[in-house]
């Protein structure tokens, strides 16, 4: 598993044996201990995320073998994978396949979970559907992140971090205690980050893929009496980042299936001085590419408890808006052969949720939960794109749609309690959608012209209704042995594809998705409880699976959100934490998942190959795996080092549905190392080295008219840094 060791050094000395620190989850909507939840969890600790330099989901997917990361130019482009299935696409009109909850409160657009994390105690990564408790866009898992609790006492940190290779700063303080005796609490937290970036633009010689964040987090926890908790959280995040449209790594294009290549001298040599390779870290644009996030958002929770039951509000609003610019041509200038396109796209979503849940006591032969769920975002986007010709001449195409979408839902989910060792779960949720678009795009060309359709008028509404659920049994095979089966229902609304480049075809609804699970699983302790093993298999079927798939329409390039049929995913994950001393802890996890396609349903008149049942489906590496060492050596009473190491592999990667060959990233390994001077109770100096093999990779290979652009990740070369944590 990826949770990390203490922060703090130990209070006695080294021994031979000892217990592996019990983990408490909240993956049932209810505090209790991992190896008790038939559910196969991945948890990473918010110290390790401090410590390591792990500031957002990006990073913590390079640790959590089964969750995978699209990386892109901008956050709405941005998307999260588990077991080898995720939502690629740009359209408000589509929900993402992996849930992110943060406290409670559910994310409905993926870019909202790009943000940097503050104030986290720990991140649970949910594997397997989850849409009876955590909603319908759960149907191959959830991301629960849950932050700090105000203090009882009076706490403060001041965090400082500064590493090379891009000149980054990180900084981060709070406080936390309380402000009315017992019954009022508070914390408050603010973090600010710089990176200059690690990709440099020969144009005017500037650094590039970049990024500033600054947010503040509070919370107010109000206790009138002993029946009842209120809980307001309020936060704040403005990003801005500077990575670019792609860096060129080839100006070679190899058709699937064919293996044709085809090879476009002229790009490269106006792309020049720059030199397309697998490891390029430059680019050559006369525009500034830039994306700008503002999140915030505010809820309300209330606990109260009616004798032994339990009743849960919470009350939510979330805001984002997202602007940026994009260089699409990649270019300096425009020449005859390629025209300059510039984009600038502005977003614009507000999000509204109310759930209520009822929990009874446990300790019964039966105990449950049950809830109702509402839910509404309202988002409004602009964009538009400018292609200049090499003769002066310019067009412009403007889009400027909104999409409307309602959510309603009853849930419930019970625990049947046959003997001491014997248990059954019953869950099912029932969700009904409606969704309604509305299109406008404008042209100043009466016929398509590169990268501009013509004028389009367009909108619709549908609405569904979805059944989720679960039902499983877990037998205790021993007091520290629990073996589980679990069969589980996925649904995941109708969709829109509404983007810039829609199309006539693009007008009808899409299907709801749905999926089949079943997960076997056991988790266990040995040697007295210093060894801890969990291992699940899996077997995931979808129907009416929603992608994107890349095409041409008028001559030039178009992604077309679709029905693709029928995916599967099947594999086995593996967690292992062993700690034979207070000082030594060691740690691997690994996932083997083969992620395929299996029945593809041709778009009508698509020009790309649909050949690809068999193949595997994006972002999805058939082996990931990390393992960790960590030794914690006290110096004097006072006084420890902590030496840590971890490294991360997997197998390669495709990350377009469309199978092209060169968009197909080869097996990588990344290995990394640090230091730790950790004072008793009050400060802690870590020295971190990242990437100390100096490997080059990519976290998305993408296809353009000219071809292939990669997208350079944080941890692209080798670099080092240290940060310093006060707690006071």
């Amino acid at each position: 598993m990826a949770f990390g060791a203490p922060s703090y050094a130990q209070d006695v000395a080294p021994e031979a044996g000892t217990d592996i620190n019990d983990i408490v989850v909240t993956a049932t909507r209810r505090a209790e201990p991992l190896q008790k939840v038939p559910i196969a969890i991945s948890v990473v600790g918010g110290d390790l995320l401090r410590s390591e330099n792990r500031a957002g989901l990006q990073s913590i997917s390079a640790i959590v073998p089964s969750l995978n990361f699209r990386n892109t130019a901008s956050a709405k482009d941005q998307a999260l994978f588990i077991r080898g299935l995720g939502t690629v696409s740009t359209s408000p009109g589509v929900e993402p396949t992996v849930s992110t909850v943060i406290d409670g409160v559910v994310l409905a657009r993926q870019g909202q979970a790009s943000m940097d994390l503050m104030d986290i105690d720990h991140i649970e990564v949910l594997r397997g559907p989850q849409g009876t408790l955590f909603g319908k866009n759960a149907s191959v898992g959830a991301v629960n992140i849950v932050t700090r609790a105000p203090g009882d006492a009076f706490h403060g940190f001041a965090d400082i971090g500064y590493y090379t290779g891009g000149d980054e700063w990180r900084l981060r303080a709070g406080v936390s205690g309380p402000l009315a005796g017992d019954k009022v609490a508070f914390s408050l937290t603010g973090a600010y980050s710089h990176f200059n970036g690690n990709v440099t633009n020969v144009f005017n010689n500037k650094t590039v893929n970049g990024f500033r964040n600054a947010g503040v987090r509070g919370k107010l926890q109000f206790t009138p009496s002993e029946d009842l908790k209120i809980t307001l959280i309020g936060d704040y995040a403005d990003a801005k980042s500077t990575t670019p449209q792609g860096v060129v790594s080839s100006t070679t294009l190899v058709a699937y299936p064919t293996n044709v290549v085809t090879n476009f001298p002229a790009f490269a040599s106006a792309l020049a001085p720059v030199v397309p390779r697998a490891d390029n870290r430059a680019i050559n644009s006369n525009y500034s590419t830039f994306a700008k996030d503002k999140n915030r958002g505010i809820s309300l929770q209330a606990d109260w408890s009616l004798g032994d039951y339990t009743v849960t509000s919470i009350t939510a609003w979330r805001g984002w808006k997202n602007d940026q610019a994009q260089d699409q041509d990649r270019l300096p200038a425009a020449t005859t052969a390629f025209p300059q396109q510039h984009d600038i796209g502005n977003l614009d979503f507000d999000q509204y949720s109310q759930e209520l849940r009822l929990a009874s006591p446990k300790g019964q032969f039966i105990d449950y939960q049950v809830g109702l769920f509402f839910f509404q975002g309202d988002d409004k986007e602009r964009y538009q794109r400018i292609t200049t010709l090499a003769t002066g001449a310019s067009f412009l195409g403007v889009a400027n749609y909104s999409v409307k979408n309602k959510s309603y839902a009853g849930f419930g989910e019970a625990n049947l309690h046959f003997t001491d060792q014997f248990r059954a779960t019953l869950g099912a949720r029932l969700t009904r959608d409606k969704l309604r678009y509305s299109f406008v795009r404008t042209s100043t060309s009466p016929t398509a012209v590169a990268g501009i359709q013509t004028a389009f008028t367009a909108g619709g509404n549908t609405s569904d209704t979805g059944f989720s659920g679960r039902a499983g049994l877990q037998y205790d095979l021993a007091p520290s042995a629990m073996a589980y089966f679990t069969y589980g229902r996925g649904y995941k609304g109708p969709a829109y594809n509404v983007a810039f480049s829609m199309l006539p075809q693009d007008t009808m609804a899409l299907k709801p998705e749905t999926s089949n699970s079943y997960e076997v699983g056991i988790k266990s302790r040995f040697l007295d409880n210093m060894l801890r093993v969990n291992i699940a298999g899996f077997l995931d079927k979808f129907k009416n699976y929603q992608v994107n798939f890349f095409d041409t329409f008028n001559g030039s390039p178009v992604t077309r959100l679709v029905n693709a049929g029928r995916v599967s995913t099947r594999g086995v994950e593996l967690d292992v934490d062993f700690q034979p001393t207070r000082a030594l802890t060691l740690s691997a996890g690994g996932a083997y998942t083969k992620a395929r396609v299996d029945n593809f349903i041709c778009p009508a008149g698509a020009n790309a190959s649909c050949q690809i049942n068999g193949r595997p489906l994006p972002y999805a590496p058939r082996w990931k795996g990390n393992v960790r060492a960590s030794y914690e050596l006290p110096v004097s009473d006072a006084l420890s080092i902590r030496l840590t190491t971890d490294a991360n592999a997997q197998s390669k990667v495709q990350y377009s549905i469309n199978q092209t060959p060169t968009t197909e990233q080869s097996a990588f390994g990344i290995w990394n190392a640090s230091l730790g001077l950790i004072g008793k109770d009050r400060w802690e100096l870590n020295l971190v080295v990242k990437n100390i093999t100096d490997k080059s990779y990519s976290t998305n290979l993408g296809t353009f008219g000219q071809g292939v652009v990669r997208f350079v990740p944080r941890d692209d070369r080798r670099y080092v840094g240290a940060n310093f944590h006060l707690s006071y």
